[in-house]
């Protein structure tokens, strides 16, 4: 069996690389994916942390956990309808690219599927693509969709 690790955002990009799987899912004898989101913002951030109260960041968390919760329903919702047999989805939190390459280790994924453009800009123009990140630090075959 195939086991494909689907990171999503909730940007353009992610109902194209579910769509990407899809076809990979079609095609293939036994597939299994697991769709991951890591939620991040300035409040991991050690040069923002101080700027915020301890209830604004209570309040920036929830707001970003109830964000995910959204982004990870609709791209179950999406891979389901495309026919993609799915595993519990995985809620992560800190280093995106980070967070990707260990939800891979952890699940013994064969593959990571992710878009090549995401949600984030400050980050991408600060620390690079979380795309590259993952690519450098993966140990298994990274597909990037357009």
């Amino acid at each position: 069996m195939l086991k494909i690790l689907i990171a999503v955002d909730g940007s353009e990009h992610t109902k194209r690389t579910i769509e990407a799987v899809a076809k990979m899912a079609h095609a293939t004898v036994s597939l299994e994916a697991s769709l991951i989101n890591v939620r991040a913002g300035a409040i991991l951030d050690p040069l923002f942390a101080n700027d915020y109260s301890m209830i604004t960041v209570q309040k920036l968390d929830a707001e970003q956990e109830a964000a995910q919760a959204s982004v990870l329903e609709a791209a179950t919702k999406l891979a389901k309808e495309q026919g993609i047999p799915l595993s519990e989805p995985i809620r992560a939190y800190g280093n995106v690219a980070h967070a990707i390459v260990k939800a891979a280790q952890e699940l013994q994924a064969d593959l990571i599927v992710m878009g090549t453009r995401g949600e984030g800009t400050l980050s991408r123009v600060l620390l690079g693509s979380v795309a590259q990140k993952v690519l450098h630090d993966a140990m298994v075959p990274v597909v990037l969709v357009k």
